[in-house]
């Protein structure tokens, strides 16, 4: 299901998806090791408002999980970063 979120590039569909893989953890560990409130993790993946990028890797990360780039597709020339 996660993978699917993250393959329709939708924010709000990824943030669902997260929100719901947070029922597997206790909370309060995963807002201690993110620095955040319970009550900002639940606004951020309850459907209130769309999280800000530094909120999603601090919980991934919490969660044990990360966030990798790769292209959708051969392109013919690779972007200069």
């Amino acid at each position: 299901m996660a993978g699917e979120a993250f393959e329709s590039a939708e924010a709000r569909t990824i943030c669902r998806a997260i929100g719901k893989a947070l029922d597997n953890f206790n909370i309060s560990e995963v807002a201690r090791e993110a620095g955040l409130q319970r009550t900002s993790i639940y606004r951020a993946f309850g459907n209130e408002r769309l999280p800000n990028f530094s909120t999603v890797l601090g919980v991934l990360t919490a969660m044990g999980l990360e966030i990798r780039v790769v292209p959708r597709r051969r392109r013919k020339q690779s972007p200069t970063f």
